[in-house]
């Protein structure tokens, strides 16, 4: 079968992370084991209840023990929502040298690279394992990979990550981190000012104390990124109820992308400092904090695929299952087809020349480690 055609298999069944990916599962698990590979299904139900499942799957090894694998090949299954005016979400189309559809670029076309990459491969002459990990919700926090981290279900020497790169080996990435910060005050009539204590002007001092914080941020930079240092963003922001009462509470959103290396609490450290300097009740949930990634420049599986692809190794800002492969025990890379600048669009796309580059180098970095 094609690469075209698995990836119009893929596109086709839609995987939004809302939704149980238990059909791209079995799609993926049926494939694997026609090419005599052994799977295993890790399910989970998500906070609403929502069947999901991680993937792994084994060429050179089995499951009755902890399995250890050479090299990880490493997709996420899910997607994010697309708009319902989009009528060819799920179907895949070629137009101009690019195949378009909810996924095409992030990140089906990586599985489908890996699945063919396998198919055009003799498993038998494999002489260390080969796996490939297919995960859940990474679009919602990573969360399958976490898991699959958490529960130690397998090491990697070596992993590549799918995502939508440009085939450009990514050796490093930022991580990610999100709190809902909830200011208190005291409500009153807005005609006797002194009476309450307003919950957004107090907000609006640690807004400003932020901007000094991010500029206190740049001070700690990490040249290989652009920009190269730790990035923040208020995004939301919500407060008072009605426009003649002094507002008891405001929440705002914060994010921030953290460089490798740095302590990924340190903007909630220097926050809590401000907070208490100027007195303010406040509270922080702090939903997630993800560390970056780094992998030297100088490893084996950078320089192999900075050679495979003729392409200098870069870092990007966003978020990837990176950090969970290493965990795992993995030197990782991120790679894949794509740009991560159409991703999550309306027309999101991936070149067929790249996707059919993607397969070659997949293939070759096979054989180096799990044939030669």
């Amino acid at each position: 079968m094609s690469v075209e055609q698995i990836l119009k298999d893929l596109v086709a069944i839609d995987s939004v992370s809302r939704r149980s990916n238990a059909e791209i599962v079995d799609y993926l698990s049926q494939r694997c084991e026609a090419l005599g590979m052994r799977t295993q299904r890790l399910p989970y139900n998500d906070e609403f209840g929502v069947e999901k499942n991680n993937l792994i799957t084994l060429a050179g090894a089995d499951f009755s023990d902890i399995p250890e694998v050479e090299l990880a090949l490493v997709g996420h299954t899910d997607t994010v929502p697309y708009d319902p005016a989009w009528s060819e979400a799920t179907r895949l189309t070629e137009r101009d040298g690019k195949l378009f559809g909810r996924g095409a670029c992030d990140t089906k076309a990586f599985i489908a690279a890996a699945l063919t990459a396998v198919e055009n491969l003799n498993l038998k002459e494999l002489k260390r394992p080969l796996g490939l990990i297919f995960t859940a919700d990474e679009e919602l926090g990573l969360f399958g990979a976490k898991r699959l981290a958490d529960s130690k279900a397998l090491k990697a020497h070596h992993a590549i990550v799918g995502e939508p790169t440009s085939l450009q080996p990514m050796r490093a990435g930022k991580g990610y981190c999100l709190a809902e910060v909830t200011v208190r005050g005291h409500e009153a009539h807005s005609a006797y000012p002194a009476v309450g204590s307003s919950a957004i002007m107090s907000a609006a001092h640690l807004l400003t104390a932020l901007e000094g914080i991010a500029e206190q941020l740049k001070t700690d930079p990490h040249p290989d990124f652009d920009p190269p240092y730790t990035t923040l963003n208020v995004g939301l922001i919500h407060g008072g109820t009605a426009k003649n009462i002094i507002p008891g509470a405001c929440s705002f959103t914060l994010e921030w992308r953290p460089v490798p290396g740095q302590t990924p609490t340190r903007l909630l450290d220097l926050l809590r400092t401000s907070i208490a300097e100027q007195q303010i009740e406040c509270e922080i949930d702090a939903g997630r904090i993800d560390n970056g990634f780094e992998t030297a420049a100088d490893s084996g599986l950078v320089r192999l695929l900075e050679k495979l692809t003729g392409k200098t190794s870069g870092t990007v800002a966003f978020g990837t299952e990176a950090p969970q492969m290493i965990a795992l025990g993995a030197e990782a890379v991120v790679l894949g087809p794509g740009d991560i600048r159409v991703a999550h669009r309306t027309g999101e796309f991936v070149p067929v020349q790249e996707l059919h580059l993607c397969i070659e180098i997949l293939g070759q970095a096979i054989r180096h480690y799990c044939m030669t």
